[in-house]
């Protein structure tokens, strides 16, 4: 006997949701449901999520921009600091470092993030671990004239020398494998709350009779 429910390969179908709940607010379905992040969601908790995540602007990038300038100044301080009173290259202080500029830019931009974020969260780290070299280096030597082309020189010094490092190479390498890790956790932070996917609306059919 042919089969007198032929499978639908036009229409998305999910076994056994008639009678279930919103995911969100646990309420019934009863005629309409929606999947937000592929999870059943009401009419009226899909609406919610579709404006729960705040819309990017020039203004909230600026703003996260400026909040991780101060967070790569402090992380770089606190770099160098540590590194000064130690004597010792602790390059673990890079994991903190990107967590603070992380937190800072979705601190400024209210949970926006997005690839522009995740990329100034990343030139903003590599250069608070990078440019920490310079008062460490300062703090060691006395300059003689030429105070100008000497800061060039430390500025250049600063921005190369995690991979300056590898003259070491391996201590270099275990610095650059940290920074990187601490690269990757500003870039995680700096993602932003997203919503995967809406789809819908679909229809809640009552269960059949028997």
């Amino acid at each position: 006997m042919p089969d007198a429910n032929p499978p639908q390969f036009n229409t998305a179908e999910y076994p056994g949701e008639p009678g279930s709940s919103c995911h969100f607010c646990q309420q019934p379905i009863t005629t309409r449901y929606y999947r937000v992040n592929n999870r059943m969601a009401c009419p009226a908790c899909t609406e919610k999520a579709a404006h729960a995540v705040p819309q990017d602007s020039h203004a909230a990038f600026m703003r996260a921009l400026f909040f991780g300038v101060g967070a790569a100044i402090a992380g770089l301080a606190l770099y160098a600091t540590v590194e000064i009173a130690t004597g010792w290259i602790i390059g673990y202080v890079s994991l903190a470092v990107g967590w603070m500029v992380g937190k800072a830019m979705m601190a400024g931009s209210k949970g926006i993030g997005g690839r522009r974020y995740q990329i100034a969260a990343v030139l903003l780290t590599y250069a608070a671990v990078s440019l920490a070299a310079i008062p460490v280096i300062i703090s060691r030597f006395e300059f003689p004239d030429g105070v100008m082309a000497v800061f060039g020189q430390l500025a250049w010094h600063g921005i190369a020398s995690p991979f300056l490092a590898l003259q070491d190479p391996l201590h270099g390498l275990i610095r650059l494998i940290i920074l990187s890790v601490g690269i990757q956790i500003a870039w995680r932070i700096t993602t932003g709350k997203k919503i995967t996917g809406i789809l819908g609306p679909f229809s809640a059919s009552p269960p059949a009779s028997t």
